[in-house]
């Protein structure tokens, strides 16, 4: 008999029907009055230890089984893995799991929920696709959802391709974690019709009743709709992908995960705008448990972004603070350093920037790329242009991109440093000589070479280039005329042995339309010209008539100066019409001189000549007004 003349098989009874209608309040009552009576009854403490976690009381279910660890501890692994697994603990489940003397199929699916946790997906999908090879129950669709849940991280957060495993998608959990798979790839199109067809599949839509409101639907749909809003964001649809998180935000789900990452989202989009509302939805991202429902990736990007939000609220200290946490947590992440070095830049304090990005560069040479990218760009609004080509060429996996490539000889021509621009081409062409020989890129940056070299006078130095231009394609007359050009500089003979490969003049004539080249506007024009000089009326010898006898002279004034300074453009004198006289010739600049140089050595400097339209004419006689002449003082006593 228990205390209180109630026999404890009778409070078997009772545990036993509770048990069965799931109230499990009751249940514990009853066993406690059996442990009472024998305080290390197996059976009663493992019903107990059950009752416990069945009401949500996990600390007070570990407590139990810490206590009995002795009596129980072979009985109860599974609670103690899961009770560890719930209260957070997953590096302790994962040692009680990998402990336990057998592995049970329960003990293998906790397995696969700790190594999801942890973020072992290759781990976690061997697991579920043992279990779901040698399983057969009613838990089957449950595997399959949690497998493809294990293929959409592998796509999102590692990258990894698509494995076609044969899962269907019969049903909308299915059916969504096709869609996140998709998204990791890419598919962003495909990915959102799968969520439209998750959406379709939802068992509320499928089956409603009269209790389930709008409401209810929209909670249940909230998850899917926050994914559609991400793909439209990525498709850079903000405006739609906004309205859609808004709605997610305002149904205030119970899920902190996705509130989190909604939230997080928004922020994304206003960026440095509207940062009062930014600063409303970050407290969102700081729910208690969020920790525990994101991905590590996703919880560093809502890290990255509430730095990047103190900064765009002039919160330098906190930002500072921020971005230095996330540097200690993440040290070979080049992110923390960047914003770190944005907030300088905001500062002004642009030396400090370069500091700070040569040192991560130095500690951390694998995740460089982008830090040199952004030093270079500093170095640049300082005004060091070849410093900043000497940290681009420093980058080996970009140093030879045709992309590269043209921003460092650009660059280079900038600072009139043609020989560095050459050594860039070089290189580069050594590089895709011995890497892709006779490919596109390759050629391209042969013939952007040649180019260069042959507009910068180098053209013994482009004769290389040129002649492998010519063998790849010895029917290209153009580089063959640039070759032979080349050749006569250094060796007539041997241009005099090319320009037998050039086409005879028959030749050209052949692929002249001498109608179409009659009618062409340029032909007609020439006609007209010359009808003018022709007939009957046309001098025989063509005579300049002298300045007097001309229709336009006006005759000489009185009292100027020969040269008048001053009355032309600003900066200019008298001297300079001269050269825009007609009857005189001058030689033309390069088509595209280099900024702040001379446009070639035979012409006069640009700023030395006045653009024609910005001239001011010379008056004529008729039009010119006189200056007023000052009266002479006379009388007595003037000068």
């Amino acid at each position: 008999m228990a205390s209180g003349g109630v026999s404890v098989a009778s409070l078997w009874t009772e545990v036993n029907r509770c048990g069965q209608n799931g109230d499990f309040t009751r249940a514990l009552k009853a066993l406690t009055r059996i442990l009472h009576e024998n305080r290390d009854d197996v059976t009663a403490l493992h019903c107990k230890i059950v009752c416990l976690v069945q009401n949500g009381s996990f600390k007070e279910a570990l407590h139990v089984i810490n206590t009995h660890s002795k009596t129980i501890t072979s009985d109860v692994v599974f609670e103690k893995a899961y009770c560890e697994y719930r209260l957070n603990r997953v590096e302790n489940a994962l040692k009680t799991i990998e402990a336990a003397p057998e592995q049970t199929d329960k003990l293998k699916e906790l397995y696969g929920q700790v190594l999801y946790r942890m973020e072992r997906y290759d781990d976690c999908k061997s697991v579920y696709t043992d279990l779901i090879r040698n399983s057969q129950d009613e838990y089957e669709e449950e595997r399959k959802t949690n497998l493809a849940a294990v293929v959409a991280s592998m796509s999102q957060w590692e990258e990894a391709p698509l494995e076609d495993l044969g899962l269907p998608e019969s049903t909308y959990e299915l059916c969504y974690n096709a869609a996140c798979a998709l998204i990791g790839q890419g598919q962003l199109t495909e990915s959102l019709n799968k969520l439209r067809q998750a959406e379709e599949l939802m068992p509320l839509r499928l089956c409603p009743s009269q209790d389930v409101t709008e409401e209810d639907i929209e909670s249940e749909l909230a998850v899917i709709h926050s994914q559609m809003a991400y793909v439209m964001q990525l498709q850079g649809r903000t405006d739609e992908a906004l309205q859609l998180y808004n709605q997610v935000i305002k149904l205030k789900p119970s899920d902190v995960g996705l509130l989190a990452v909604t939230a997080n989202n928004i922020i994304t989009i206003n960026k440095d705008q509207n940062v009062f509302d930014s600063k409303k939805k970050v407290k969102l991202t700081n729910a208690e448990g969020v920790e525990y429902k994101l991905a590590t990736k996703q919880l560093q990007a809502i890290d990255f972004n509430k730095a990047l939000l103190a900064m765009y609220t002039n919160q330098a200290d906190q930002c500072r603070k921020l971005s230095s946490s996330l540097q200690s947590q993440n040290p070979g992440h080049p992110r923390p350093v960047l914003i770190q070095v944005a907030q300088l830049c905001r500062e002004k304090q642009h030396s400090r920037a370069i500091e700070l990005l040569q040192q991560f560069s130095d500690q951390h040479p694998e995740s460089a790329s982008g830090i040199k990218l952004t030093m270079a760009q500093l170095y640049l609004i300082q005004g060091h242009v070849t410093k900043a080509c000497d940290v681009l060429r420093s980058i080996e996996e970009f140093k030879h991109k045709s992309g590269m490539v043209s921003a460092l000889v650009t660059m280079y021509s900038h600072e009139e440093d043609i020989d560095s621009a050459i050594e860039v081409f070089k290189q580069a062409i050594k590089h895709y000589q011995t890497e892709q020989p006779g490919s596109a890129v390759h050629l391209a940056l042969v013939r952007e070479a040649a180019n260069y070299k042959l507009k910068y006078g180098r053209k013994k130095e482009a004769i290389s280039d040129l002649e492998q231009l010519w063998k790849q394609n010895t029917n290209d007359i153009h580089t063959l005329a640039q070759l032979i050009s080349a050749y006569s500089l250094v060796d007539t003979d041997k241009a005099k042995s090319l320009s037998k490969h050039l086409p005879s003049v028959d030749m050209l004539a052949l692929k002249v339309d001498v109608d179409e080249l009659e009618n062409s506007i340029a032909a007609t024009y020439i006609r007209k010209k010359a009808a003018k000089v022709t007939g009957e009326n046309a001098p025989k010898e063509q005579t300049w008539l002298p300045m007097k006898e001309r229709s336009y002279y006006r005759g000489k004034k009185k009292g100027k100066k020969k040269e008048q300074i001053g009355k032309g453009t600003q900066g200019t004198t008298a001297g300079a019409s001269a050269e825009l006289d007609a009857s005189k010739t001058a030689s033309s600049p390069p088509t595209s001189p280099r900024p702040g140089s001379a446009s070639g050595s035979s012409a006069a400097p640009a700023s030395n000549v006045v653009p024609p339209r910005q001239q001011k004419p010379a008056a004529s006689g008729a039009t010119r007004k006189k200056a007023p002449q000052k009266k002479k003082k006379g009388g007595k006593g003037g000068w």
